[in-house]
């Protein structure tokens, strides 16, 4: 919305910027002054402060295309004199005389507004070139950031002191989150200058990796090694859980590597729900055998059938 003081206020002097200063170059200029004037970094510094408005007052009109033209218009019709003000000489007249020569006279009275003053020259209603129209607060400027969280605290979320941009601020990280995970904070973002809201704050997870488990969505993975003997004739054994004691779980006669033995519960707590442990069995093949130990897999391989294992295997390849 334009405004009567745009008169008297030369925001191209105030950023430091030439009249035909391109959009590029503006937006440069603005962020290092806004840098060097910021309240966060002169704290308690009045005159940094009330630079620091006068910045971003000169930003938000320039910025804007059509602000900006506005503005331009409003200083070329001043003329570079003094704005106008109610009685003795130098008034609205004076100010808008090379308009349309001896035209209809405005009669300006103390109280009236600029926009009023504006609308019944160039016709009420929206006013000359969008004057009186409401400029819409913008939204302040999203930030991203890095945070690198351990596996138990990605599991089961976290609260984190994050230094952004000079500010120190409280993120609370959600249960579950997974390496390379962008999360979104509303309103953790840059504030905004012309009364907006927020920005928000984009933060992406490093999870580092456990020793024994994996995440699988909400489910918890982990690898579990058992002998010949237990995967051929079934046991009990007992299986690690994340931060708690290890359950038992039993092993059925002839299970093979690969197969998965669940645990209800054990898994990811999240507002998305609860998952499951889930155990995978792997057989353990000793590396050294005994003479002992040698002599009885030989004579458990003498009274095994004669057939192979990969007798279908080779089959189906041959038929494809």
């Amino acid at each position: 919305m334009a405004s009567n003081d745009w008169f008297d206020k030369d925001f191209y002097a105030v950023l430091g910027v030439a009249k035909d200063v391109s959009a590029a170059d503006l937006k440069k200029q603005y962020r290092k002054l806004a840098r060097q004037f910021h309240p966060d970094s002169n704290p308690g510094d009045a005159k940094a402060e009330a630079r620091f408005k006068e910045i971003s007052e000169a930003h938000s009109v320039l910025s804007d295309p059509k602000q900006r033209q506005e503005y331009d218009a409003v200083r070329a019709m001043a003329g570079g004199r003094p704005r106008f003000a109610p009685g003795g000489s130098g008034g609205f007249e004076d100010v808008f005389g090379g308009f349309g020569g001896a035209g209809p006279r405005v009669q300006y009275s103390q109280g009236d507004s600029f926009e009023d003053l504006l609308g019944g020259m160039f016709g009420g209603g929206g006013g000359f070139g969008g004057f009186g129209q409401q400029r819409r607060p913008q939204r302040g400027r999203d930030v991203t950031a890095r945070a690198a969280l351990d596996f138990q605290s990605a599991v089961q979320g976290d609260t984190l002191k994050l230094t952004v941009g000079g500010r120190t601020m409280t993120v609370k990280v959600p249960a579950g989150v997974h390496d390379g995970q962008r999360i979104k904070l509303a309103g953790k973002g840059d504030p905004s200058i012309t009364g907006g809201e927020s920005g928000d704050l984009i933060l992406t997870v490093s999870v580092r990796p456990h020793p024994v488990f994996t995440m699988d969505g909400l489910h918890l993975r982990v690898d579990v090694p058992v002998t010949f003997a237990e995967a051929a004739l079934g046991g009990t054994i007992e299986v690690p859980t994340l931060g708690g004691s290890p359950v038992r779980l039993k092993v059925a006669p002839g299970t093979p590597s690969g197969r998965v033995l669940r645990v209800k519960g054990r898994g990811v707590t999240a507002k998305q729900g609860t998952g499951d442990l889930l155990a995978t069995i792997q057989v353990a093949v000793p590396s050294h055998l005994t003479k002992a130990q040698r002599e009885a897999l030989e004579a458990f391989a003498a009274a095994s059938p004669d057939e192979s294992p990969r007798a279908e295997l080779l089959a189906k390849a041959k038929a494809s």
